[in-house]
C-alpha cells in the first residue's frame, strides 16, 4: 500500500479510502490510485485485512454434489446475491447429505474465516448440522421443508405450490388429479405431495395413489407409463420438470396426446421446459429471490440486526402453457 502511496503520490492512508470506497476522495485522486495499483499489479492482503477488521470479507456455502435444476439453481443464485452484496463466495460441496459430511464442509470453511455459512438444505440431518454450528458462527439454511426453529431458513412455499398446481387442474374441469412425486426422504417431495392431496380433499375429489420416486426424467417415464394405460387418467401434476419430461415421452409413446387427452404440470420452472413438447405449463420457483433473500438474513445475522430464528416462505407461481387444457367431454 506505501509502494501505491508513493508511486500515486498521496498519503497511505488515502490508498486505504479508495481501497474502500470512502467518498471524501476526489475522482482525480481515485484515479490516480487506481492506476498506480494497476502498474504495480497490487492485490490487498486479505489475511491482514481480516486480522485488522475482523471480517474476510468471504461467505461461505455447504452444497452438493448434484445435477438436479433447484439445488444446482439455489447454488448459483446465492452466489450471484453473495456478489452483488459485495462479497467472496468460497464453496464446500458434500456428496452425502449426512449431518458429519457438513460439519466436515463447516470447518473447511470456517479455517477460511468465511463471515457466516449458507447451508442449501433439501434434507433434515443438514438443518441439524447448522444446529450445533449456529452458536459460534452466523448460518442461514435454504430450500427443504419446515426444519429446526433455532436455525433461520429461506424456502419455496411448496405446499403452496402444488395447490396451484392441482386447483389449475381441477379449475379446468379435471374430476382429479394424479401425482408423480418425489423421493419420499426429501422433505420438498413430501410436501408437495401433501399441498397436491389437501387440495383433493377440499374439492371432495378422489384421491389417487401416491409412489414416491426419483426426482428424474427415468422415473417419470416409468410411471407414466403406468399411468399411461388407465384411460381415467386425465390429469398428472409432476413434482418437478425433470419428471414431466419422463411423463410426457411415456404418454406420447402410449398414444395418449398431451393435452388433448393428459394434462400434464410440472414444478421447478426450468427454463427448458418451455421447449418441451408441448410446452409445459409448471410451478416457477423464483431462484433469483431466494438467493437475495438468503444472503440478506446472512447478513443479518452476521452484524445482529435480523433476527435469530426467523423463517421466511417464498411463494411460487403457477406458469400457464400448452400442456394444460380442459378435458375432452
Amino acid at each position: 500500500m506505501r509502494d501505491v502511496a508513493r508511486l500515486a503520490g498521496v498519503s497511505h492512508q488515502t490508498v486505504s479510502r479508495v481501497l474502500n470506497n470512502h467518498p471524501n476522495v476526489r475522482q482525480e485522486t481515485r484515479d490516480r490510485v487506481v492506476q498506480a495499483m494497476e502498474a504495480l499489479n497490487y492485490r490487498r492482503n486479505l489475511a491482514a485485512r481480516t486480522l485488522v477488521t475482523r471480517r474476510s470479507g468471504a461467505l461461505g456455502i455447504v452444497g452438493f454434489e448434484s445435477t438436479l435444476f433447484g439445488p444446482a439453481s439455489m447454488l448459483y443464485a446465492i452466489e450471484e446475491a453473495a456478489r452483488a452484496a459485495g462479497y467472496f463466495v468460497s464453496v464446500a460441496t458434500v456428496r452425502s447429505l449426512d449431518r458429519q459430511s457438513v460439519l466436515d464442509a463447516v470447518d473447511r470453511l470456517a479455517q477460511q474465516s468465511v463471515e457466516g455459512i449458507i447451508a442449501i438444505s433439501p434434507k433434515p440431518a443438514v438443518t441439524h448440522a447448522l444446529v450445533q454450528v449456529a452458536p459460534v458462527l452466523a448460518c442461514v439454511g435454504v430450500g427443504g421443508g419446515a426444519g429446526d426453529d433455532s436455525v433461520p431458513t429461506v424456502r419455496v412455499d411448496n405446499r403452496v405450490g402444488a395447490a396451484l398446481a392441482t386447483r389449475h387442474l381441477l379449475d379446468l374441469g379435471h374430476a382429479t388429479v394424479h401425482h408423480v412425486a418425489g423421493p419420499a426422504d426429501w422433505p420438498e417431495a413430501v410436501e408437495r405431495v401433501d399441498g397436491w392431496r389437501d387440495t383433493l380433499y377440499a374439492a371432495g375429489a378422489v384421491v389417487p395413489p401416491v409412489r414416491p420416486q426419483a426426482w428424474n426424467a427415468r422415473s417419470g417415464y416409468e410411471q407414466g407409463a403406468m399411468l399411461a394405460t388407465d384411460p381415467t387418467v386425465t390429469a398428472i401434476f409432476c413434482a418437478n420438470d425433470q419428471i414431466a419430461l419422463g411423463v410426457l415421452r411415456a404418454l406420447h409413446e402410449s398414444g395418449r396426446r398431451v393435452p388433448e387427452d393428459v394434462s400434464v404440470v410440472g414444478f421447478d420452472g426450468m427454463p427448458d421446459s418451455e421447449y418441451f413438447l408441448p410446452p409445459l405449463t409448471t410451478v416457477r420457483q423464483d431462484f433469483a429471490e431466494l438467493g437475495r433473500r438468503s444472503i440478506d438474513m446472512l447478513l443479518g445475522k452476521i452484524d445482529s440486526t435480523g433476527q435469530p430464528t426467523e423463517h421466511m416462505l417464498l411463494s411460487p407461481e403457477l406458469v400457464r402453457r400448452a400442456s394444460s387444457s380442459r378435458p375432452r367431454a
